[in-house]
């Protein structure tokens, strides 16, 4: 019998500082435990924009982070009171942020709040964060997230179910009913992995994959960071493609992600690192704490770029056969993301697009038929499967194109390289840095794209000498909505086609992060195609701290983190 539930206004306090960022509202764990009624002035304002009706229905899952629960039940104690008309929430809470947007688009859903700082640390002592996608399954647009902030700048009270509980480790549906109307509200708990991997089973080729693996006795190893894609690998690799447990690392969820950093980078996930050194495994990947991101390594620890791996992936697309049934509409690329995809786009004669930071800038494309393949620098890479960036699929199209071109990882970047030329790329990660500090650098750069004053100078370090042809703000308007996103990031263009660029990062949850990438290209044939990037960067790296002053204003004397 179902249960009866009051609902209950409660009077509350705006916050001024709940505006979403590149993926939601991130903050210290403590601002959500501390400060009254936070998250349910966040999660009122979510539902305030959306209005919700009895025929609404919203996914609710999370990277298994500390306090994700405690934000699930207080998301069904409103969604009732709101008149939302039915949840599904995977099993314990958990659902990858790309399982999210698979299950979205499969139910044809309103939209989706998603409990996730990605891949800030988690813990009491560390970050939560709360997002919102909308139908088509990807993130919220400007437009919706800036509503969000203005009713919560404004919020007076949130309506509630108090009494009202969940079940979260028991599959099936569980009925309320709510409100002197006597609404129905209905509570769907589903399995966290079946809807994404049915979907993964679609495509890709699992059986040629699982015959690579075999004859080749191709060893891998899925580094899971203790987030969320723990159970997927484990189904995709154990019980689809008939791998030996030994092959999975940290694959269990943890509140605090084992006390570590669940950012797949060479920094954070070094355990991946020293275990592909080893030669021991011939490919290896590392993902995040929401499982969108990836870092994919080679035997012997070649390290694949997140820039290299769409471009591969791109050149390489017939080896999946999704792309083979519905072709390859358009590729696309963040604006800080190397240039080495352009090349491809450029070869194939298929439409390109270079976008700002953040997977939402992909969706309208997307859904407009014009982009199949994307990708961030950041070690997220996508399609038009979902709307989201997908790490564990990114690693699937890699295990499609080595089991299609009966090549190592190594092999197959190499011979990129030698067709496309290189994009040698690294990006500089100035962590928590003094938000007055990071400001005051960027207003810097400001002002001399507005003086212009560094056009055709030349600048000289480590016996290498470029002439900046052109500086700007980068600004994108939308090819679609015709929407426009302004001061994206201080690009600085060499006449060789260099570039360096600055942005202050949207995912952090305290401080300011500063974001200095370097990208340089080295056409086929050169002596210098495979030589260290980081040998080939020195005298850009030199160029690019001495304009910013990044050291001097910050501090600084080295980055948080390279990659």
């Amino acid at each position: 019998m179902a249960q009866s539930m009051k609902i209950t206004s409660v009077s509350t306090t705006p916050y001024e500082d709940q505006k979403p960022g590149t993926s939601g509202l991130r903050k210290p764990t403590k601002v959500f435990l501390t400060k009254a009624n936070y998250t349910e002035n966040f999660v009122q304002s979510i539902l305030s924009v959306v209005k919700p009706n009895q025929d609404s229905v919203l996914v609710v899952g999370g990277d298994g982070r500390y306090y994700m629960k405690d934000a699930i039940q207080i998301i069904a104690k409103l969604s009732a009171a709101n008149k939302v008309g039915k949840l599904v929430i995977g099993q314990s809470g958990i659902l990858s942020t790309p399982a999210v947007s698979c299950v979205i688009r499969k139910l044809s859903a309103t939209g989706g709040i998603i409990l996730t700082a990605s891949h800030n640390p988690g813990g009491p002592d560390a970050d939560f964060g709360i997002k919102y996608n909308i139908s088509n399954g990807g993130p919220a647009p400007s437009q919706v997230t800036d509503a969000i902030f203005n009713e919560s700048i404004s919020l007076k009270n949130y309506e509630t179910c108090s009494d009202l509980n969940i079940d979260l480790e028991t599959l099936g549906k569980q009925t309320f009913i709510v409100g002197d109307d006597k609404r129905t509200f209905t509570v769907d708990i589903i399995s966290s992995v079946n809807d994404y991997v049915d979907l993964m089973k679609t495509i890709f080729d699992f059986d040629s994959i699982k015959r690579f693996i075999k004859t080749k006795d191709f060893k891998l190893r899925f580094d899971a960071l203790h987030g969320v894609v723990g159970p997927y690998a484990r189904r995709v690799l154990c019980d689809e493609l008939g791998c030996p447990e030994d092959y999975l690392a940290h694959c269990v969820p943890k509140e605090d992600f084992g006390g570590s950093h669940p950012d797949p980078n060479l920094t954070y996930a070094r355990d991946l690192v020293v275990e592909m050194e080893k030669g021991i495994y011939d490919f290896g990947a590392a993902f995040d704490g929401d499982g969108d991101r990836n870092m994919l390594i080679g035997k012997n620890g070649f390290y694949v770029s997140p820039c290299d791996s769409l471009a591969i992936i791109g050149a390489n697309h017939d080896a999946i056969p999704y792309f083979r049934k519905h072709g390859m509409k358009g590729m696309a690329r963040s604006m800080p993301t190397s240039g080495a995809i352009d090349y491809v786009a450029k070869e194939m004669n298929v439409g390109f697009y270079e976008t700002p930071t953040g997977w939402k800038f992909f969706g309208n494309l997307m859904d407009d038929g014009k982009l199949s393949l994307c990708g961030e620098e950041s070690f997220g890479t996508g399609s038009d499967h979902i709307r989201e960036k997908d790490g564990l699929w990114a690693a699937l199209a890699w295990l499609s194109i080595l089991a299609h071109l009966n090549l190592t990882a190594e092999e197959v970047v190499k011979k990129h390289w030698e067709k496309y030329g290189r994009n040698c790329f690294t990006r500089y990660d100035y962590e928590q840095v003094d938000s007055s500090s990071a400001n005051q650098m960027i207003e810097g750069l400001k002002q001399l794209v507005q003086d212009q004053s560094l056009i055709g100078t030349e600048h000289s370090s480590c016996g290498q000498t470029y002439t900046v042809s052109k500086m700007d703000d980068f600004e994108y308007t939308d090819p679609i909505d015709q929407s426009v996103a302004k001061n994206q990031g201080i690009r600085i263009i060499f006449s060789d086609g260099s570039r360096l660029i600055y942005r202050l990062s949207g995912t952090g949850s305290s401080g300011a992060t500063i974001r200095m990438y370097v990208d340089s290209y080295i056409a086929t044939g050169s002596e210098n195609l495979a030589a260290p990037a980081s040998e080939v960067l020195k005298p850009l790296v030199e160029i690019a701290l001495k304009l910013s002053k990044i050291p001097q204003l910050t501090g600084r004397e080295k980055p948080t983190v390279i990659t």
